[in-house]
Parts: C-alpha cells; sequence; structure tokens
C-alpha cells in the first residue's frame, strides 16, 4: 500500500559567492594581495589601476543574473548587452573618504638568502680530513640533524639504516667516533643526542675556568637535580657555596638549548606581520582607517566592452560569434563579483573593527589592560547585526596597529568573571594582575598556585586554585618550583 505525504523543511544554503566572500573576508593583507593577483591574472576581463574615465555610472549593476543549471544553455539574444558597456567601472568605496589609510607603499615581504642547515654542516665537513667510509657515516649523521639542532634516533637504528640504504656495513663504535667529529662543527651543540650533551658540548668550546668546569660537572652529575632547581641537593652533591653555584648555573643559561634554531640560512620565508587596520588617538578621540592595501584599484576591461560593442554592431551573428559573446559575459559577470566583492569585504572588515575599537574604547584610550572590557564575539555579532562567524573570521586573522604595538584582534576577546563586588571582569584583567603579583614575588621562594589564589582573592577577584594554574599556563609562566632562583 503506497501512502503520500507532504513535508515541509526550511534550510539555508550559501551560493558560491557568498562563501567566495567569507574567504576573502578571513584573508589577512598579505594574502588578500596574492589572492587578487591570482584573480587578475586568471581573468582578462577585471584590470588594476585607475580607470581614465570621468563619468561615474552603476559600477556594480547586474540587470543580467543566470540562477539556472550550469548545463542550461543561455540564449544570447536575451542577453542585454547595453547593460555590459558601463564607461566606467571605478568601485565607489575607493572615492570615500575615511575608510582606507594613506599608507599605501609598497611593502615587500624579505626572504632569508643562503643554502640550507645541512648543506652549510657539509661545507663545513668538507675541511676535515676523512676516509671514505668516515665521509659517507659523517653524510648521513649530517643528513639526520632535524632543524633544532639535534640528532634524536639511537645509533643502533642509524647502523641499521647505513647498512640497508647506504650499503655501509659498519660497526657502533666507528659511528660514535664520526659523530664526535661532526659535533666538532659549528654551531656549537650541533648533532647532540639530548639537551645534556648538547649543553656539554657547548661548555667544553668555552675557555677552561673553575666555574665551567663546575658547569660541566653539574650537567653530567645532577642533570636531574639541575632541570628541577633542588639548589640544596646541587650545593651538598658538589660541596659548593651558592656564589659558586649562582656562577656555574649562570653560564649555564648563557647556552643555546637549540643551536639550529639560530641558524638564518635555512631558506625560509621570515614573516612580517602587516597590520589590517591603524588606531591613532587625535586630539583624545580614537581614529581607525583600513589598511590601503586592502582597498586596490579595479574596473572592468575596456577592450572587453569593446568586443561586446562590435557583437551589439554586427548585422550578422555567426555561433562563432555567439559563443564569444557568452565567454565574455561570463568573464564580466565574475570581474563585477570581485570588485563588488572587495568593497563588502572593506566594508565588513570596517564596521567589525570600529565596533571592537569602541567596545574597548577605555582601553585604546590608555593602553592598560586592565581596562579591557569582557568581550566575546557575540558581543560584536550582536551590535554589528552580523553572524557571529563573521566577526571570528576577522578576529582570527587580522592585526591592528596601537599606540602599544601591533596585535592580533582576537587577544582583545575575553570571557568574563565576577569579583568580590559582584561586577563583571575580563579574564584578562585578572591575568595581568596575577603576571604583576608573580613578577614582584621572592625568586628565591616563588609563590604557590594557593598562595596566589589567595591574594588574588585579596585583591577582590574569588578564583579557585585551579583556575590560576589555568591562567598561569596561559600565561606561559612555570610552576613555583621551576621559577625558583638562588
Amino acid at each position: 500500500m503506497l501512502k503520500q505525504h507532504l513535508q515541509f523543511k526550511l534550510s539555508q544554503k550559501l551560493s558560491p559567492q557568498q562563501i567566495q566572500l567569507m574567504k576573502l573576508i578571513q584573508l589577512p593583507t598579505q594574502a588578500f594581495e596574492q589572492r587578487l593577483k591570482q584573480e587578475l591574472e586568471e581573468n582578462p576581463a577585471l584590470e588594476s589601476g585607475k580607470e581614465e574615465s570621468d563619468n561615474f555610472e552603476d559600477e556594480f549593476a547586474d540587470p543580467y543574473e543566470n540562477e539556472e543549471g550550469e548545463g542550461e544553455t543561455i540564449n544570447t539574444e536575451d542577453i542585454n548587452i547595453d547593460d555590459y558597456l558601463s564607461d566606467d567601472e571605478i568601485p565607489e568605496y575607493r572615492t570615500k573618504a575615511n575608510n582606507y589609510s594613506a599608507d599605501d607603499e609598497e611593502k615587500n615581504v624579505p626572504y632569508a638568502a643562503g643554502i640550507s642547515f645541512n648543506q652549510y654542516l657539509l661545507n663545513q665537513l668538507n675541511t676535515v680530513y676523512l676516509s671514505d667510509e668516515e665521509w659517507n657515516i659523517a653524510e648521513f649523521l649530517v643528513g639526520s640533524v632535524d632543524e633544532s639542532g639535534y640528532i634524536r634516533r639511537p645509533l643502533s637504528d642509524i647502523l641499521d639504516d647505513l647498512a640497508f640504504t647506504q650499503n655501509i656495513y659498519t660497526d657502533e663504535e666507528t659511528i660514535e667516533k664520526v659523530l664526535k667529529i661532526v659535533q666538532k662543527l659549528d654551531p656549537p651543540g650541533v648533532a647532540a643526542r639530548s639537551l645534556e650533551e648538547c649543553l656539554i658540548i657547548q661548555l667544553k668550546r668555552k675557555e677552561a675556568s673553575p666555574t665551567i668546569e663546575l658547569a660541566i660537572s653539574i650537567l653530567e652529575k645532577s642533570f636531574e637535580q639541575f632541570t628541577k632547581k633542588h639548589f640544596k641537593k646541587l650545593l651538598q652533591r658538589h660541596d659548593i657555596t651558592e656564589e659558586q653555584l649562582k656562577g656555574a648555573i649562570s653560564e649555564i643559561e648563557k647556552l643555546n638549548p637549540k643551536p639550529g634554531g639560530s641558524y638564518s640560512g635555512n631558506n625560509r620565508m621570515i614573516e612580517h606581520v602587516v597590520p589590517d587596520f591603524s588606531i591613532r588617538i587625535v586630539d583624545g578621540e580614537l581614529e581607525l582607517s583600513l589598511n590601503g592595501r586592502n582597498a586596490p584599484e579595479l574596473h572592468v576591461s575596456k577592450e572587453y566592452s569593446n568586443m561586446l560593442k562590435g557583437y551589439k554592431d554586427a548585422k550578422t551573428k555567426s555561433k562563432s560569434q555567439k559563443d564569444t559573446i557568452l565567454f565574455i559575459k561570463q568573464k564580466l559577470d565574475a570581474a563585477k563579483w570581485f570588485i563588488d566583492a572587495i568593497r563588502q569585504r572593506q566594508q565588513t572588515l570596517f564596521i567589525t573593527m570600529n565596533a571592537i575599537m569602541n567596545y574597548q574604547k577605555e582601553y585604546f584610550l590608555t593602553g592598560d589592560e586592565r581596562n579591557l572590557r569582557p568581550m566575546i564575539l557575540k558581543d560584536i555579532a550582536d551590535e554589528i547585526d552580523m553572524d557571529v562567524s563573521t566577526v571570528s573570521r576577522v578576529a582570527n586573522s587580522k592585526y591592528v596597529d596601537t599606540p602599544y604595538g601591533t596585535k592580533l584582534i582576537k587577544e582583545y576577546f575575553s570571557e568574563s568573571m565576577k569579583n568580590d563586588q559582584g561586577e563583571d571582569v575580563s579574564t584578562k584583567e585578572i591575568k595581568k594582575i596575577l603576571e604583576t603579583v608573580i613578577g614582584e614575588e621572592s625568586k628565591k621562594k616563588p609563590l604557590t598556585d594557593d598562595k596566589l589564589a589567595a591574594i588574588l582573592k585579596e585583591k577582590g577577584y574569588p578564583i579557585a586554585r585551579r583556575t590560576v594554574a589555568k591562567y598561569r599556563e596561559q600565561l606561559d609562566i612555570p610552576v613555583a618550583r621551576l621559577r625558583k632562583q638562588i
């Protein structure tokens, strides 16, 4: 028996244009410039630079929109060519003041020049006299050095790999001997198998002195006690004074725990943050501007418009001409949409950041993080009547240049907590106070999380010990034991 029944379902689908707009909003300045360059290369109907014409007409009018399936055939007779023959395609947002900065100069992203870290080590190895077998082993060891400068694989594994992949049959003693040669290369500490070995190698490269000898002895015999800062045990075991221990620890603290990280010739791009916004204080008031690199000058190609004119004036229209007109129409639609998307992107960025600036006005006027109000994404989304996801895209990927430094916008968002007066305060305010208290503590007897919680409670912030521990970890501050100094 067949049954028929109706079912109503409400669903919301984003158009491809809306999805692309969301992606454009998420892009920071440098990535946006790359996306713009890509679009200009792929769409010949889109051009950058100023348009010669001064006739400002309806740039973004798109009277012909095909919402049918991709496989549908478009009747070229239905295309109103006059709609595509606007004499000017300069976007309106480039003619309005106070929505882009004057800072339009070119800023190139520098790259680190030079050879790779491993090649740098091999070049040094060329100056060392080695037999053919030793050279092959040394080359393999250099290839096993990671970005931090360590060899983190056991010699037994390296022995097996040499046999299976390089057809080199040797023993661990020989590998150990060659490893000692590799460990004499620069930077000091390279090719170590552990932090302990890395630090000891660096100390042995220094000029010998009683302090250096003591530092080596501490690392070799009491590395665990040193890392846990058990100073009393170190004093007893090595029979030394506090001043001697201070001197040895000072020498160890000067060493580089990641020798590979100090080499700049690894061909990696040096990342430079380009602020998307700028906030300045002018006559006691906040002034927001959007980086001018986010507002490019784009227009539709006149050459493509002229091609349409030629088609319109033709008395007879061949099939190839009709195919051409469909291609031109698609490119013109894409160009006009992209120009409009950039306008919408710029408006969204400016409106969102303006709302954040006004919400945190007291902070931006003073620079005091204790003046940061509790603020979540929904607060700004409700303020500007936009979706939370849109605000998130702006906050998570954009930077703002302020009188107090360049900051990632999401850093201004924080949850709220109640103080002892029942008022909502930002968790950032509590973290700032926590950081100040720890900075003023006695390093001979650092404050435990329980004591920190008690101090915060006295200051009017009743929070639990586990919450203090969480905030401390978020601030990258170690536990009391590891903050201890002599």
